[in-house]
């Protein structure tokens, strides 16, 4: 299988970036003219002794902004463990180096916009959860890698990655246009990973989840919900639990997603916003898309339905429930390791390690699409519930409500930017930036500050 380049140094002239492959053995540069954003593949002879040197871990890729191109590199990497022999690697910190060395160029207007669009980036950036490994293809299941052809284990990591669940691709595509240059590329998904040695009657395994993001309709908790026309559900989530146990393998895969239908549920001030479902839409339609999919892709499935069947989401609850008895839709082996009769909930360690990993799993998708942690993870914890988890389910209500209401447009924004949903001109043209704010998304939050505040201080001052 080829591989991605594991190490490297990025050179830089006022030019030209020279980023040269460290590994053992490797003389290959990625060239990138700073003026003509062409990209050429050269040897370490060619690199100029002038050039300011500095290592980095990967590349993101490349975005265009107001100002021009930005080079997007990963400059810190933590080890997660290893997959199979594989180091998987979590990217820590990165950096967006312009290829213009000023701003100069710029109108007092454009250069604002600029920095509005490099505080998106850096927005998506800063959401902790993007993983990666140079040797090893964490875009597919263990249990679709056991079923490839030999043509497709020779394909670049970049070719042969489940393009739902690279996050990087758009960031990728100049790279991905010059197969030459595929071994600088890596794929780059985006989620949570936690690997585990435990142990049970005396027998070491290795415990594993991979929660995988996928990158179509993909946004924050109100600003997407429901299918697009293709059938993808927002904010799916593929998540796999591993098993490794002398030389046996088993792979559990469950998916999550926003109900597979037309509807939406935009914030309005609202504790929680009524869901709405389209009336003009096919739903049929989409929905079998959406299961035909799923299908092809995991074969034969259990549907779990996690919406309320009361309150506001009752309506969608119907709605689901009409559609999966509408849609004509008519073995993964013992490894020894419990004992015939043994439950899991007997083994205290493992069950331990098993019940904080998923509730940690829970935390990192549910800050990815919702900006808090997820609520009643004392109960996926402990199975019950605590005064402390009653206390910090409250928190991060309060703290959603804000932010679903005054500060995920821009996190939707950020996310539509770096995906590529939307791309920005460099001409000299009005951005969608310049469309003025309703008043109220401008006094509102500061009124809430003020009121919230007060409250504080009549708690704290009730017993005077």
């Amino acid at each position: 299988m080829a591989t991605a380049y594991e190490r490297y140094n990025l050179h830089t002239t006022p030019e030209k970036f020279f980023i040269e492959a460290c590994d053992e053995g490797a003389d290959a540069v990625l060239v990138i003219d700073r003026v003509s954003n062409e990209m050429t593949l050269t040897g370490r002879n060619d690199i100029p002794p002038s050039a300011v040197t500095r290592p980095i871990c990967g590349i993101m890729g490349t975005i265009r902004l107001v100002a021009g191109m930005y080079l997007i590199v990963i400059t810190r990497k933590r080890n997660v463990g290893n997959l199979l022999g594989h180091a998987v690697w979590k990217a820590v910190d990165f950096d967006v180096i312009s290829y213009k060395k000023t701003v100069l160029h710029l109108s007092e207007i454009q250069s604002q916009e600029n920095k509005t669009f490099l505080a998106m980036i850096n927005n998506v950036l800063n959401t902790d959860g993007f993983y990666f490994c140079t040797d090893f293809d964490l875009t597919h299941t263990l249990q679709r890698l056991a079923n490839t052809s030999p043509d497709f284990q020779e394909m670049s990591l970049l070719e042969r990655a489940d393009q739902r669940f690279v996050w990087n691709g758009n960031l990728l595509r100049e790279l991905a246009g010059q197969p030459e240059l595929h071994r600088f590329a890596l794929p780059v998904i985006h989620g949570f990973i936690v690997m585990k040695p435990c142990r049970i009657n005396g027998k070491i395994f290795e415990w594993i989840l991979i929660s995988r993001r996928s990158c179509f309709r993909a946004g924050v908790r109100y600003y997407v919900r429901g299918i697009d026309s293709e059938g993808h559900a927002a904010n799916f989530v593929e998540t796999e639990q591993i098993v490794l146990y002398e030389g046996a393998k088993a792979s559990f895969v469950q998916t999550r997603g926003s109900m597979p239908f037309y509807w939406s549920q935009r914030p309005n001030l609202k504790y929680k916003p009524k869901p709405v479902i389209s009336k003009t839409m096919n739903h049929m339609d989409g929905f079998q898309r959406h299961f035909d999919s799923q299908l092809l892709i995991y074969g034969k499935q259990t549907v779990l339905n996690l919406v309320n069947q009361k309150g506001s989401e009752k309506p969608l609850e119907e709605e689901f429930a009409k559609m999966s008895s509408g849609l004509n839709n008519g073995m993964l082996k013992r490894m020894g390791v419990l004992n015939v009769g043994q439950r899991i909930e007997e083994q205290a360690e493992f069950e331990k390690v098993y019940k904080n990993a998923w509730a940690d799993n829970a935390n990192a998708c549910a800050v990815q699409y919702a900006g808090t942690g997820a609520l009643k993870t004392d109960f996926t914890r402990t199975g019950k519930r605590t005064r402390w988890g009653l206390l910090m389910d409250g928190w991060n209500s309060m703290i959603r409500y804000y932010k679903n209401n005054f500060s995920d447009g821009f996190r939707q924004d950020a996310i539509d930017l770096f995906l590529g949903n939307f791309a920005v001109d460099e001409s000299e043209g009005p951005t969608p930036l310049r469309i003025k704010k309703d008043w109220k998304f401008l006094t509102l939050p500061i009124v809430m500050l003020v009121a919230f505040s007060m409250c504080i201080v009549s708690l704290l001052l009730a017993g005077k």
